[in-house]
C-alpha cells in the first residue's frame, strides 16, 4: 500500500484522538506501515513547559481555547514533517489545519512531500453532545465560557479549513458519524478509507 496522508476533523469531545491512535495500530499492523502524527496540541503543550518568552505568549491564549497565529502552528507542522516524514511513512494531522491560510500552507506541504490522494476524516457529532462530553472530561478549561469559546472557533474558523479542501484534486472528504461506539466509528472509518 502506498504511504498515504490522512486529515482528522472534529470538535473537541468527537474522539478524534481516539480514532488516530486506532488507525496508526492498524495501518502498523494490517500494512506494516510507520505513520507520522503530526498533533501541534502536544507540541504547544511542550512551548509552555519549556517556560520561555514563547510559552509566555501561548500559554493564556491556549487556555482559553483561541487560536494561535497560525505562522507558529505552520512552524509546529513543518518541523515535525523535516523531522520525522520520509517516502516510505504516512502522515496523520490532527488539529491542524485550524483555519483556511493553514489548510493552504497544508497543501503546500503535501505538494512539495509527494503526497496525493489525501483522506480527510470529519467526525461530526452535534454541538449538545460535544457539550456532554466535554463536561464529562472535566477539564480546568471545560467551562462554559471556554466550551463557547472552542464552538464559535471551530465553526468559524476549522470548519471553513476543511470545507477548504472540498472538490480540490487529491483531496475527499468522509464524514463520519462520531455519535456511536468507539468500534463502530473505528469501523466506518476503516470502511470508508477503503483500508
Amino acid at each position: 500500500m502506498q504511504p498515504q496522508a490522512f486529515v482528522f476533523f472534529g470538535i473537541t469531545g468527537s474522539g478524534k484522538g481516539t480514532q488516530v491512535k486506532l488507525l496508526i495500530d492498524y495501518l502498523k499492523n494490517s500494512h506494516g506501515q510507520h505513520t507520522v502524527y503530526a498533533y501541534p496540541g502536544d507540541e504547544y503543550r511542550k512551548i509552555i513547559e519549556a517556560d520561555s518568552y514563547t510559552s509566555s505568549l501561548v500559554e493564556g491564549p491556549l487556555s482559553r481555547g483561541e487560536l494561535l497565529p497560525g505562522f507558529l502552528t505552520d512552524a509546529i507542522v513543518t518541523n515535525i514533517l523535516i523531522s520525522n516524514l520520509s517516502a516510505e511513512n504516512n502522515l496523520i494531522t490532527d488539529g491542524y489545519p485550524r483555519a483556511v491560510e493553514q489548510s493552504i500552507s497544508f497543501e503546500k506541504m503535501m505538494k512539495f512531500y509527494k503526497r496525493e490522494n489525501i483522506k480527510v476524516i470529519y467526525i461530526e457529532i452535534s454541538k449538545e453532545e460535544a457539550i456532554k462530553r466535554m463536561k464529562l472530561r472535566g477539564r480546568h478549561d471545560d467551562t462554559d465560557a471556554g466550551i463557547t469559546t472552542r464552538f464559535d472557533e471551530y465553526t468559524n474558523n476549522v470548519i471553513p479549513a476543511m470545507n477548504y479542501f472540498e472538490d480540490k484534486e487529491n483531496y475527499k472528504i468522509y464524514t463520519i458519524n462520531g455519535e456511536q461506539s468507539v468500534e463502530k466509528v473505528y469501523e466506518d472509518i476503516i470502511k470508508a478509507l477503503g483500508l
